[in-house]
């Protein structure tokens, strides 16, 4: 990477970082504290309130990665996290479920990750943009596992209008590094020819990359459902499950060296691939593990964590670097907002799925169903066409 390579990487990874943080500090208390607030004692609302940010992201994932084409990226930005601040503001001031529902929504409306991703593609040349985006995948496990340290002591401390007024200020932070630290963006969004939005959504490949993000984040949350139960039964109490999630994630970073060495020898295809490989094999290992009736043992689970965070780092720097690729550069934006928009989906299904799948089939019917959508998922992606480091598919 070239120096403002570097720094574009890295400021753009560390506003997702700031974001990101704030969203999963609040995850895994929310259920047990939304409770304590007016309305709490009904787990419809509760799990509407935390789902509903999913749903408006989703919505506006796409217009937001539009108005960035059209109107810059760094503009739209710095207006998403301001939503974001504002509905973390009245998250943080509400007295009642309802209250944490509306700032929870305004929130979601906060959509900036394809208007990020489109300004680190702008801003990075196809030789390093899998690297890049690794840098902001790589921030996002990070932060997920982060959270699960500090979230338990931080709602002891300072409660669920603590949690999303540090939420708040995170955001004022990621505003703070667009202004003053991310690099002028490229001057090209006036006088650039627009193209379709029908010629993203008619792109085979980007459909199959559309479709993929989908899956692997149905796949995340819905295997989160079951996954801290096993934990549980393999005797690690829930306060200690970090123990297990932080080594994971450190530990896969290591192994983003050979996706890089792959996409040095022109081989992304199979390194996606074979990530989704990996993800697939995880379900098949997790299923097998609670069809066995045997207690789990953390010298399984820990391998098995280990092995889904590495295909899923792959997957989440791959990914959105292909579309980058693939897309006109008019309409890299829109591209990338409708990427995110099918992630937020996925998000949202993974939840629904996962917690149905739970109560009617059990853990070993849940990874029964993850691991079918990854083999189609696999099936689906198989015939993608290469993308050189220029840019041009099918050779």
């Amino acid at each position: 990477m070239t120096p403002l390579e570097r720094r574009s990487s890295i400021s753009l990874a560390l506003i997702f970082a700031l974001r990101m943080l704030g969203l999963f500090l609040v995850l895994p208390v929310f259920a047990l504290e939304a409770r304590k607030y007016p309305g709490g004692d009904d787990p419809a609302l509760v799990g509407l309130a935390m789902g509903v940010y999913g749903l408006t992201q989703a919505v506006l994932q796409l217009p937001l990665g539009i108005a960035s084409d059209r109107f810059g990226r760094k503009r739209v930005i710095v207006l998403g996290l301001l939503v974001f601040a504002g509905g973390s503001l009245l998250a943080a001031l509400a007295d009642s479920l309802t209250g944490l529902l509306v700032g929870r929504a305004l929130q979601g409306a906060g959509a900036v990750s394809a208007a990020v991703t489109a300004l680190l593609a702008d801003q990075t040349r196809d030789a390093v943009r899998t690297k890049a985006m690794a840098l902001v995948g790589g921030s996002i496990g990070l932060m997920f596992a982060v959270a699960l340290v500090l979230a338990p002591a931080l709602a002891a401390r300072v409660g669920l209008p603590g949690l999303f007024g540090l939420t708040c200020a995170l955001a004022l932070a990621g505003i703070a590094v667009v202004v003053w630290w991310v690099p002028a963006e490229p001057a090209q969004h006036a006088d650039a020819p627009r193209g379709r939005l029908a010629d993203v959504w008619r792109h085979p490949d980007l459909l199959r990359l559309n479709l993929g993000v989908f899956v692997l984040h149905t796949v995340q949350l819905a295997m989160w459902v079951a996954v801290p139960a096993l934990l549980v039964q393999a005797g690690l109490a829930k306060s200690a499950h970090w123990q297990v999630y932080l080594p994971a994630v450190v530990l896969s970073f290591g192994a983003m060296g050979g996706l890089f060495a792959l996409e040095r020898a022109g081989r992304l295809r199979a390194a996606l691939l074979g990530a989704i490989a990996l993800v697939l094999l995880v379900q098949l290992g997790l299923g097998l593990l609670a069809a066995s009736g045997a207690a789990p043992t953390l010298w399984v689970l820990g391998p098995l964590m280990f092995l889904f965070f590495c295909g899923f780092n792959a997957l989440e720097a791959t990914q959105p670097s292909l579309v980058s690729r693939m897309a006109p550069a008019a309409l890299r934006g829109a591209a990338l907002g409708s990427y995110n928009t099918l992630q937020s989906l996925g998000l949202f299904a993974g939840g629904a799925l996962g917690g149905a799948l739970a109560k009617w089939t059990g853990p070993t019917g849940l990874f029964a169903a993850t691991a079918v959508l990854c083999a189609a998922w696999l099936v689906l992606t198989w015939p993608l066409r290469p993308v050189g480091r220029g840019g041009t598919g099918g050779h």
